[in-house]
């Protein structure tokens, strides 16, 4: 299936400090991202959600700026792709007005923007409820 890269910047009232544990642990992608969210003892996240499991990497990780998770086979997590499926946070502040954006960039084999759009709208939203932006 062709994949297809949605991108979306969201403005957050909040601080970096506030926003980055949503998007980095755990426990914080489970309270408004999945359903669940697991890490196994090999750093593997296994993202829940509609009753399937989704299985991640962290491949690139940049403490209070960004991280991106590449998603993997769980029977073989070794195996490396030439076109992985990734989901990737990335944090800016504005110097000039001190706005905080956050983009989303998810490259899937969901090729509906509009649809994808409507997702990421709601997940953004209900972020932004926890954390008060």
């Amino acid at each position: 299936m062709v994949k297809s890269k949605f991108v979306a910047d969201y403005q957050l009232n909040a601080s970096k400090k506030i926003v980055y544990p949503f998007l980095s642990t755990a426990s914080g992608l489970a309270q408004w991202f999945a359903d669940d969210v697991v890490i196994n003892e090999d750093k593997v996240y296994n993202f829940i959600y509609d009753g399937e499991n989704h299985y991640a990497k962290i491949v690139m990780q940049k403490n209070l700026h960004g991280i991106r998770f590449e998603f993997i086979d769980k029977h073989n997590p070794d195996a490396s792709s030439d076109d992985p499926t990734f989901l990737e946070f990335e944090l800016d502040l504005n110097e000039l007005t001190q706005s905080l954006y956050l983009r989303v960039i998810d490259y899937s084999e969901q090729d509906d923007e509009e649809e994808m759009q409507d997702i990421w709208d709601g997940l953004i939203g209900s972020l932004k409820e926890i954390i008060g932006a």
